[in-house]
């Protein structure tokens, strides 16, 4: 009975670990997409130069070794980030910005609808 439990105890841990590593990736890759876009493009400006310039030393891999190096940089970084905060043991819901992703809001304002004055005084 006891090895039962901890057997189902240590399943349990290692599906909430991957389970936080795979929402820290998720949020990551979408904050390096949407925050980042500049950066990207940035990149992409460089990667042109940098393979036109390697075509002369490496004719064959330069578009290769710069396009593996341009997307695996990134990458490297976004998993390097979430295996991080997985094994720091922070879960994404704990983090108070990320509200939008458990699917609570936080509304600033409440709605105010113009034709309120029009239609408040009718009755079904």
């Amino acid at each position: 009975m006891q090895l039962t439990n901890q057997q189902e105890i240590k399943s349990f841990y290692s599906v909430t670990v991957a389970r936080s590593f795979l929402i820290w990736t998720f949020t990551l890759l979408v904050s390096l997409l949407v925050i980042g876009f500049p950066l990207i493009v940035l990149m992409a400006l460089l990667g042109a130069f940098l393979a036109m310039t390697l075509h002369t030393l490496l004719p064959m891999s330069s578009v290769l070794l710069v396009a593996s190096i341009l997307i695996g940089l990134p990458l490297m970084a976004v998993f390097t980030g979430a295996a991080f905060l997985t094994l720091k043991g922070i879960h994404p819901s704990e983090v108070r910005w990320l509200s939008w992703l458990n699917g609570k809001s936080e509304p600033t304002h409440n709605a105010i609808y113009a034709n309120c004055p029009l239609t408040c005084h009718v009755h079904e």
